[in-house]
């Protein structure tokens, strides 16, 4: 597989829960009704998103005691989750958080309600709390003698405004196991997935593409870790393998691995989720990554439209179109050429004509626009009542259509997409928040204008690339989703027809994507029985585009064979659509001054590095199921990436005692803008040795294997030679 190939529909999947979650889209409220997370570890895979109700509540109260409104916090606690003021050592950490505020206040009345306090409610917790609470409480009195401007003063941190932060972030660590609030899979999936980036490039010394957007969107902070109850201190010894797969996976020391599992219960994968959900984004900025990603992909209406559906409908009363022969390919006649030409008649209606299929570069821009601004409008492809074929024969398909029997199909398109609602649950919980808060809210905001300022970018990029004549950025978007919708269908010669139509130079600066194109038509061809146009499309396209580019070869060989074999699922075999859609869509947006979302961008890069840095572990990552990582890798890779694609050496390794591991002492060096990976020799090492390095030295499961590989597989040669 290609390090860098992502099935885009399996990340669309993740990314519309993961808006659907949280409430991010209007009109779909049925879609809210989600399950909790599970409990046990016997279906990892089957990780739901909790429910949003919850995660609100959590929300809710984080930001209460953020602002230092510790008694709301405490009856919203008491409302939604009394258990947690059940366990005293929490308890008596929010009472002196209370405390510390009612001092913070400053005034005589609020002085003497802490005095109060201290003597009913403070005093009494901190005896039974925890051994240290007791000194705590005594250590805490000096609040009343020193001021909290003194930064010099022993309790300096008590004053300080990030206990509240602290203390916010420990409540909510503990409370969503028990309230089954775990963040969307998607959210959690890119944590990991930018953590182990982060690692990656870091431990390999080399410079990160995306640094500047991960830097921003998971921060460095995390939020407390939860204590596990006395009760599991005593808890029998976890397994090994879960403790070291745990502790590297989310940057726990070995000791801080087995709290977590004790707190989890042994659950590996709900102590696994527990650390990740510790780890802070910046969500401001991920809601904008996300609607820009939905934006580009249909998911989401644009909103750059200026004009309603009843302008758009009126103006389409007044134009005709002379619409080409859908599929025009070297098996029909070629007089089904294809370009765009406006005449006005007398009576001010205005008619557009076929032409050249190539364009002809003499016509007027205002003529180009309206050729780009029909073109997903006459080519979307909707079943009707009457089952119109959208196959690319386009036997069904009548010549000749007038635009106003199509232009409501783009309508029709739009308004399937969802309107984006945004976070407006949490806007009520913003007020009363400190200055300091306030200003620590702005900095975070400010982080989201690489996103916040990526469309009016776009609308300058738009004003520029005026060489197509479509000045739109709506209808650039427009035109981007018909052709993936063209393309993800399979409709290949339709594809090209409009491309060349809008653009003659484009495949000749994209012939890989030409080559594929006319692949599917080839295979299409093939399926349907007619060989005789299959070999037309071979020799008029396919051949001459290998010839040109001797990478093709191979996969022109393979393409040959489906002749031999026929097969209705032929296409799907040798070429995934939705892979082909989305590179023809970024190509086309690029060539319109659209680029890729930021989003996508993020993803190459993270699953490209968490592949190489499982190459480096030597072993199966655990979580990849639990993460749906791995249905992001679920590329049907089409045989032209295979010919490229470098080949993957990472042996699987499973719990076993009795599992080896093969070591390859590998390094990563960068080569432009890929890693490649440089090994030398090979030796075996058991998967015992490999868990004894990684206990005793405390070392990434890499260098434990690397050092083995030193020491001939030798777990105690290793040991004594490092502490000798």
């Amino acid at each position: 597989m290609d390090s860098t190939s992502i099935n885009w529909e399996a990340l669309d999947a993740l990314v519309i829960d993961f808006a659907k979650s949280e409430k991010l889209l209007e009109d779909d409220d049925s879609a809210f009704t989600t399950s909790p997370s599970p409990s046990s570890s016997s279906s990892p895979s089957s990780i739901s998103s909790s429910s949003y109700h919850s995660r609100l509540i959590i929300r809710q109260i984080r930001r209460s005691l953020e602002a230092g409104h510790i008694d709301a916090a405490i009856v919203l606690l008491r409302s939604h989750a009394p258990f947690i003021l059940n366990d005293h050592r929490l308890l008596f950490r929010l009472q002196k958080q209370r405390f510390i505020e009612l001092l913070r206040r400053g005034t005589a009345e609020d002085r003497d309600s802490a005095i109060n306090y201290l003597r009913n409610a403070l005093a009494p917790c901190a005896l039974d709390a925890y051994p240290e609470a007791y000194e705590e409480f005594k250590h805490v009195l000096l609040a009343f003698i020193y001021d909290k401007e003194d930064q010099s003063s022993p309790v300096a941190t008590e004053w300080s405004e990030r206990r509240r932060f602290d203390i916010a972030g420990l409540v909510s660590t503990v409370l969503r196991p028990y309230l089954h609030a775990y963040d969307p899979v998607f959210s959690m999936t890119l944590r990991y997935l930018i953590s182990i980036h982060k690692g990656f490039c870091f431990r390999q010394g080399i410079s990160s593409p995306i640094s500047d957007l991960t830097h921003r969107l998971l921060l460095e902070e995390r939020d407390a870790p939860a204590a596990p109850q006395e009760s599991l201190f005593e808890a029998p010894p976890f397994d090994e393998v879960d403790i070291q797969a745990l502790a590297h996976a989310v940057e726990l020391t070995r000791q801080g691995a087995v709290d977590s599992l004790r707190f989890a219960k042994g659950d590996l994968f709900q102590a696994f989720q527990n650390e990740l959900c510790r780890m802070r984004f910046d969500v401001t900025m991920l809601d904008e990554l996300v609607r820009e990603y939905c934006v580009y992909r249909g998911i989401v209406d644009s909103g750059f439209a200026t004009s309603d559906v009843s302008g758009v409908q009126s103006l389409s009363k007044s134009l005709k179109v002379d619409q080409p022969v859908i599929g025009h390919s070297p098996s029909r006649d070629s007089s089904h050429e294809v370009d765009y030409g406006a005449s006005k008649h007398s009576d001010g209606e205005i008619s557009v004509s076929n032409d050249n299929l190539g364009g002809s570069p003499g016509k007027s821009s205002d003529v180009t626009s309206m050729k780009g601004m029909d073109i997903e409008m006459r080519y979307v492809c909707e079943p009707s009542s009457n089952n119109e074929d959208c196959s690319t024969s386009g036997s069904h398909q009548p010549d000749k259509l007038r635009v106003s029997q199509r232009r409501p199909s783009a309508p029709a398109e739009r308004s399937k997409r969802k309107r984006w609602r945004g976070r407006q649950d949490d806007i009520d919980f913003t007020s009363g928040i400190s200055c300091n808060e306030m200003s620590k809210d702005s900095k975070q905001l400010s982080t989201t204008d690489l996103v916040s300022n990526t469309y009016s970018s776009r609308e300058h990029q738009a004003s520029e690339c005026l060489s197509l004549g479509i000045n739109s950025l709506d209808d650039k978007y427009e035109i981007l989703l018909g052709m993936k919708e063209l393309a993800s269908k399979g409709m290949a010669a339709e594809v090209v027809e409009e491309v060349n139509s809008m653009d003659p130079k484009f495949f000749v600066q994209n012939p890989v994507l030409l080559f594929q194109l006319k692949q599917v038509e080839f295979l299409k061809l093939v399926s349907s029985g007619d060989h005789s146009s299959a070999l037309k499309v071979a020799c008029s396209h396919l051949g001459p585009l290998a010839a040109s580019d001797p990478a093709l070869l191979k996969p022109l060989k393979e393409t040959l064979l489906a002749l031999l074999q026929p097969s209705e699922d032929a296409l799907g075999k040798g070429l995934p659509l939705y892979a082909l859609a989305t590179s023809l869509q970024v190509a086309i947006g690029r060539r319109l001054g659209i680029d890729e979302p930021q989003l996508m961008k993020i993803m190459r890069a993270t699953v490209h590095t968490h592949n190489e840095w499982f190459k480096l572990q030597m072993c199966k990552d655990h979580f990849e199921s639990l993460l749906k990582i791995d249905s992001l890798k679920e590329v049907n890779t089409p045989s032209l990436a295979a010919a490229a694609a470098s080949k993957s050496n990472a042996d699987s390794c499973s719990n076993g005692s009795s599992q080896v591991t093969v070591s390859s002492s590998t390094r990563m060096v960068e080569d432009g803008s890929s890693l490649t990976q440089v090994s030398s020799r090979d030796v075996a090492c058991d998967e015992n040795a490999i868990l004894k390095v990684m206990e005793f030295l405390a070392l990434p499961r890499a260098d434990a294997i690397h050092l083995l590989a030193q020491y001939n597989g030798n777990a105690e040669t290793v040991i004594q030679q490092i502490f000798a």
